[in-house]
């Protein structure tokens, strides 16, 4: 009887399911399936007519279907709309065997005092391997840094052996262990820093690629470009992080060798001011001279352009939406002067002697995402480039940077 209404009715169903992304299947109170929509047709790879009038156990692998039963009676008992599983990996077998992870909410329904069950089902194949990815990312992150902290507790081992050769013994093995605990709070520090930068925005990377495979029609077009939109902006503030740690590590290895060239002005901003509109919250800009007439500088390229655009993208980070980030280039004879200035939160006027050194972040600026090293590394380049760099902040209101840089003419 069951299924004879849902033929009969087959043309009013499928306009209610076939729109679904999911799978939708529905069984009676036998769990005797008697409608299904394309998504789950093609998700378990069966036509219509040969899950149509069959147990839902066609579904079910073989080692799940004896409790399978059990829980579907409670189910109907309860009649109560929810996830199905709670907690327990579901998984769905399709008609050549081949066995799939699955998320599947169940809802209750009834029509002319019949009881029927509607299943939405997902595929989350590519998500479990995205989080598999995940967890083999940080498994292989918590070996290198053992690996470096083990280097690390050797180099310690050895200078400490030699500290106990020397006259003060007393006096250094004091100085070896101060400098032993300020390098294990860095490294707790440096390791809770990155665990969390990298969460983050991967948790981001996985949350809206999972969404937009969800929309495959053309019609979904905007909702699907939004979250490859937020997957880039993730990707890109990845990268900045890696470009810093790497910059990082350079200046504190001294293996930093500047390269000085000949390069056009105009062109190094076009690219600062492209690669940060990336990154810009709604209704933000940058406001800039692009007529500004071309200049030539002879200083490092590469080294400038990772200036500017971490302070650019500071000023887009710890500003509002809805507001504008000034940045402005004054020629000088020998010099030039960078200023970039924003609409901001503003720096804490207690915070402000602080704000250059490694790792620290202003009060105010604690919920934001950030490593605490970029103006650190801003400053220690411009003071190698024979620059400087210094700011105005008022909390609340904005910050004002200015870099001076001289102008090397070759």
């Amino acid at each position: 009887m069951a299924l004879e209404f849902f033929r009969e009715n087959e043309q009013i169903f499928n306009t209610l399911f076939e729109a679904a992304s999911e799978g939708v299947i529905v069984v009676d109170s036998q769990q005797t399936i008697v409608t299904a929509n394309q998504a789950a047709l093609l998700m378990f790879g069966y036509e219509k007519d040969e899950l149509l009038g069959e147990h839902l156990n066609i579904l079910i692998p073989l080692r799940y279907k004896s409790n399978h039963h059990q829980h579907f009676d409670k189910f109907m008992k309860d009649s109560e709309k929810r996830q199905m599983g709670h907690g327990r990996d579901l998984f769905g077998v399709k008609k050549n065997g081949t066995q799939f992870p699955v998320e599947a909410g169940l809802n209750p329904f009834k029509v002319d005092g019949e009881r029927f069950v509607m299943s939405l089902i997902v595929d989350i194949t590519i998500r479990k391997e995205n989080q598999q990815r995940i967890r083999e990312l940080n498994a292989e992150l918590e070996d290198k840094i053992k690996i470096r902290t083990r280097e690390l507790r050797h180099t310690v081992d050895n200078l400490e052996k030699e500290i106990t050769k020397r006259k003060e013994a007393e006096k250094r093995i004091k100085l070896a262990l101060k400098q032993e605990k300020e390098l294990n709070e860095l490294k707790t520090k440096f390791l809770s820093l990155v665990s969390h930068e990298f969460k983050t925005p991967l948790s981001g990377i996985l949350t809206s690629a999972t969404l937009a495979e969800k929309y495959t029609q053309t019609e979904q077009q905007e909702k699907r470009t939004k979250h490859l939109a937020t997957i880039k902006n993730k990707v890109h503030y990845l990268n900045n992080i890696l470009n810093d740690f790497l910059s990082l590590e350079r200046l504190e290895s001294g293996n930093v060798n500047y390269k000085y060239t000949a390069f056009s002005l105009n062109k190094l901003v076009n690219e600062v001011i492209y690669n940060a509109n990336v990154t810009l919250k709604y209704g933000q800009e940058i406001e800039y001279d692009s007529e500004m007439e071309d200049i030539t500088l002879y200083q490092d390229e590469k080294i400038l352009e990772l200036i500017l655009s971490n302070l650019i993208g500071n000023s887009i980070k710890y500003s509002p939406e809805n507001s504008t980030i000034y940045f402005r280039i004054f020629p000088a004879e020998g010099k030039i002067i960078f200023e970039v200035e924003d609409e901001g939160m503003g720096i804490p006027q207690k915070d402000q002697k602080h704000i250059f050194e490694r790792y620290f972040r202003a009060e105010n600026a604690l919920l934001n995402q950030g490593t605490g090293i970029g103006l650190n590394i801003v400053k220690v380049h411009l003071e190698n480039m024979g620059g400087n760099i210094k700011f105005e902040s008022v909390e609340n209101k904005g910050t004002k940077f200015t870099v001076i840089l001289p102008n090397q003419n070759r």
